[in-house]
């Protein structure tokens, strides 16, 4: 049976390195809530050691060691004390998850979206989108026309109630699951969109459209996505000229197709001069 218990205390430096696809305050601020970082171990260093009879755990004697003392850790113990830190920034991350629910991330004053007309049977649609300044989706309005003041109350309360459920955090892929398919008059033959054919109601062919546009779920639309100059994605995935078409443009309008809806400028010549 042992007779001492010999406790080391230990400092960890480490660093846990995240991948972003843009740079941008809202990124920044919710890097602490990712999961996918990547820790690396700096340095391991002794603070001090305390030793103690295992019979009398109250009785204690503390050891102290320079600082400048460094560990030849192993690579088992490495894992260790990864394991640690992953269990310590998952608790971490629930904790920060817990104190974000029920938040509302406010849409930015001046804000991006599509505006997009079609005709179901008789009835008009008008689906007008906004999005935060990453590209994703915040907000929706619904208009139609030939209809009551009850049924267009309605529409629009819908669609604020929808808005907010998006600005509170729920994933656009609930609503879509909850709506798409869903069956009631007007439904049949859709005009004026270039993706979507035919739809069961309004409601699936809104969210079947903003699932298109925003979730890139081609498996939804009727027709092929068109394109008509053919790009190599690695080449333009890190163009300066791209990243600033991302920032000034609706992601749903391009329906994500940002690379396919670039114009080749580089043969363009404009005269600015005045006529004299």
């Amino acid at each position: 049976m042992s007779k001492f218990l010999v406790e080391t205390h230990y400092t960890c430096t480490f660093k846990i390195v995240h991948e972003l696809e843009e740079l941008n305050e809202k990124a920044l601020a919710n890097i602490d809530n990712r999961k996918d970082g990547r820790v690396e171990i700096v340095n391991v260093t002794v603070n001090n050691r305390k030793t103690k009879r295992a019979s009398d755990e109250k009785a204690s004697k503390k050891i102290d060691l320079p600082n400048n003392i460094k560990i030849n850790h192993s690579k088992n113990n490495e894992n260790k004390i990864i394991d640690k830190i992953s269990e310590v920034s998952s608790k971490k991350s629930t904790i920060n998850k817990t104190k974000d629910l029920g938040k509302r991330f406010q849409m930015p004053d001046r804000r991006k979206g599509y505006i997009q007309k079609a005709t179901i049977g008789d009835h008009k649609i008008y689906l007008h989108t906004g999005e935060y300044d990453d590209g994703k989706i915040g907000e929706i309005f619904i208009d139609t026309n030939k209809e009551g003041e009850l049924v267009k109350a309605l529409t629009n309360n819908f669609a604020i109630a929808i808005s907010l459920g998006l600005q509170y955090g729920v994933p656009l892929e609930e609503f879509v699951d909850a709506f798409l398919d869903t069956k009631f008059e007007p439904s049949g033959k859709v005009y004026g969109n270039d993706r979507i054919l035919s739809a069961t109601s309004i409601l699936d062919y809104i969210f079947r459209e903003l699932a298109i546009s925003y979730l890139g779920k081609e498996q939804l639309a009727h027709t092929p996505s068109i394109s008509n100059v053919e790009v190599n994605k690695d080449d333009v995935k890190d163009d300066q000229f791209l990243k600033i078409v991302k920032n000034i443009t609706s992601k749903g309008f391009v329906r994500s197709n940002y690379e396919e809806k670039l114009v080749d400028l580089s043969d363009v010549r404009i005269n600015l001069k005045s006529k004299s």
